[in-house]
């Protein structure tokens, strides 16, 4: 199937199939407002602007009677829609083993440059530099937003575009500000954990306890926890690296009885039929029954199945982040505790509390899984006494 798509005059471009078309490429040129129907020539009309063209490739592209690798024979080969570039960038993505939320944030700022720019053919350089300099100037975004848009768009013209754009001297950069993590006290944790009830007092004392994430702790599995070496393995954290944390002893109890409230679920599943859970890599392919394997479960998983309408499939996901961010919220109001807190400050808290214990630095770059000590160092505010530690002279008065 062919299709070709050329200026016809100031006001029109003209559109025709070679081969012939059939009805679904009919109804994609019908649906384009004010298009004409030349009999002479035996071509269709349609205006001449951006938001046509999208509009018609768009169409034509549902129709599902073409690739997005066929050639199509024009004075200048149409460019990829903007759906077939995303598409293309994540497949890319995958193949190179990016995460998931990477990929998700990926595609979020390909497609705002695209739809700033009316997704044009000759976008370069400039467009970049310009589109990175408003997130600076006008928007204010932080500094590792930007690099995040940045990383995002060089990957895009890289491997999609087969671009190499190089000169963004002029790429007006956002000012890095130094934040000092918000850190819960000892009293404090005890009091927001407290405050906490079942498997989210445990999710929370594990955040606290490990310096794990808050995605990372809800990802845990069965087979993650290693009650012999008394740790706990980490799979496919911030950079989608493995690492290991202690396992807290005083978590050992509360840990078991978590298990055995996930097996008791898993039977249930199992007796309706389902308790599948989803598995990383695609190992489900491999092992087909794996899937099913109590080791393979969720630590933390969600009260309910999810369901799916058309096939009728169920199964299970682990606990949405976004109940443990508001119980946590809530527990922080609950205890009186005035600062911005959220589930990362349990983070920054184990960090801090480790260097008070007189932990070397190395150590805990490792246990939070830093790639560069340099973003570790952020927690040394602790080892000197700062503000805090000089005597006002009001107070010699």
């Amino acid at each position: 199937m062919k299709i070709i798509i050329k200026p016809y005059d100031d006001s029109f471009v003209a559109v025709s199939f070679p081969e012939g078309f059939n009805t679904d490429l009919l109804n994609a040129v019908r649906k384009i407002p004010k298009r004409i129907w030349n009999n002479d020539e035996k071509i269709w009309l349609v205006p001449n602007t951006q938001e046509t063209l999208d509009q018609l490739k768009m169409n034509v592209y549902n129709t599902g009677l073409f690739n997005v690798n066929d050639e199509i024979p024009d004075e200048e080969q149409t460019p990829l829609l903007p759906e077939d570039s995303t598409r293309r960038m994540l497949e890319i993505l995958k193949a190179k083993n990016y995460s998931q939320k990477t990929c998700e944030v990926y595609k979020k700022w390909v497609e705002a440059f695209l739809l700033k720019y009316n997704h044009r053919n000759n976008l370069g350089q400039k467009e970049i530099n310009d589109f990175l300099t408003e997130l600076a100037v006008k928007k204010h975004v932080s500094p590792s937003t930007q690099n995040q848009a940045l990383a995002s768009l060089l990957f895009y013209f890289r491997f999609v575009k087969n671009e190499n754009p190089v000169e963004l001297a002029s790429v007006i950069h956002a000012k890095k500000k130094e934040r000092i993590p918000v850190v819960f006290s000892r009293q404090e944790v005890v009091s927001v954990i407290n405050n906490l009830i079942g498997s989210k007092k445990l999710a929370a004392e594990l955040m606290y306890g490990t310096g794990m994430r808050l995605n990372e702790v809800l990802a845990l599995r069965i087979l993650d926890v290693n009650f012999d070496m008394n740790e706990i393995i980490v799979r496919h954290g911030k950079g989608d690296k493995d690492r290991h944390v202690m396992l807290p002893q005083k978590l050992v109890p509360k840990i078991k009885e978590q298990i055995e409230a996930v097996r008791k679920i898993h039977q249930k599943d199992l007796e309706d039929g389902w308790g599948k859970v989803a598995m990383p890599n695609q190992l489900d392919k491999k092992y087909p029954t794996a899937a099913k394997e109590f080791k393979w479960q969720w630590l933390f998983p969600q009260a309910n199945r999810w369901k799916n309408k058309e096939t009728g499939e169920e199964g299970r996901w682990h606990l949405d982040e976004s109940l443990l961010q508001k119980a946590v919220k809530k527990a922080v109001l609950e205890s009186g505790i005035n600062k911005n807190a959220s589930c990362h400050t349990f983070r920054h808290s184990f960090a801090t509390h480790l260097l008070e214990n007189g932990y070397d630095i190395r150590t805990v770059q490792e246990l939070l899984g830093h790639s560069d000590i340099r973003t570790t160092m952020i927690y040394t505010h602790v080892l000197n006494k700062g503000a805090g530690g000089v005597i006002s002279p009001l107070d010699r008065m």
